[in-house]
């Protein structure tokens, strides 16, 4: 009887584990998608450029024009960190903002963000962190066009460039909030787990998530 209860509770109980990791997954994926689209490119040689000196890499792979607010409305953005061994498995963050000044009238676009320094990542590893707010971490926005950005980008902890229907397109992200997920964490580790912990030290495993690392390692020379 009371393994007949157990393997009651554990039926009851997968349906949901399964759908939780199911969207972390689908956020996974489509991060993977996004640095095969944008860094494949054959107008993103400078970003590829920066990929090659990054610290870490944030991939937002749907950020909406009005209104938006991203993480808990299904969309949101995955932290990987590059480590002695190769590139971590993710860490879970949303982003969200009250206003995001699009130039050219994007109804949705994908962001990158390349970390070059031990600042810039230290910053985007804290719980919370507002774009524009800390004078001492530079954020750099690439404008319509990655061709060329490199100088500009020479003294930034952080660059960010979007693309928007297959386009780069300069975008405002001054005042955008990231921050963790540590819920959605722990569902798709099976415990819990600190940005930190996956980021730095390179802990926790899921499978789901080597194609992304391996997409990753494609375009940042290993």
């Amino acid at each position: 009887m009371r393994q007949f209860l157990i393997a009651a509770v554990f039926a009851l109980l997968l349906p949901a584990v399964a759908h939780a990791q199911g969207e972390q997954q689908t956020l996974v994926d489509r991060a993977t998608l996004t640095v095969q689209e944008m860094l494949g490119d054959k107008d993103a040689s400078e970003a590829r450029n920066l990929m090659r000196k990054s610290k870490g890499v944030m991939v937002c792979p749907r950020i909406f024009k009005a209104g938006f607010i991203l993480g808990g409305q299904g969309g949101g953005c995955v932290m990987v960190g590059r480590t002695r061994s190769g590139w971590s498995n993710p860490a879970f963050y949303g982003l969200a903002s009250g206003s995001i000044g699009f130039q050219i009238g994007i109804q949705d676009a994908q962001i990158i963000f390349i970390v070059l320094t031990e600042k810039g990542l230290q910053a985007l590893l804290d719980s919370q962190f507002k774009i524009g707010a800390d004078a001492s971490v530079a954020v750099a926005t690439i404008g319509a066009g990655v061709s060329g950005s490199t100088t500009a980008a020479l003294n930034a902890d952080i660059v960010a460039f979007a693309t928007a229907r297959g386009l780069f397109a300069g975008i405002s992200i001054d005042g955008s909030l990231i921050s963790t997920r540590s819920d959605w964490n722990q569902e798709y580790y099976g415990q819990p787990m600190a940005a930190q912990q996956l980021v730095i030290s390179n802990q926790g495993n899921n499978p789901g998530a080597d194609p992304l690392r391996e997409m990753l390692s494609r375009f940042s020379g290993g």
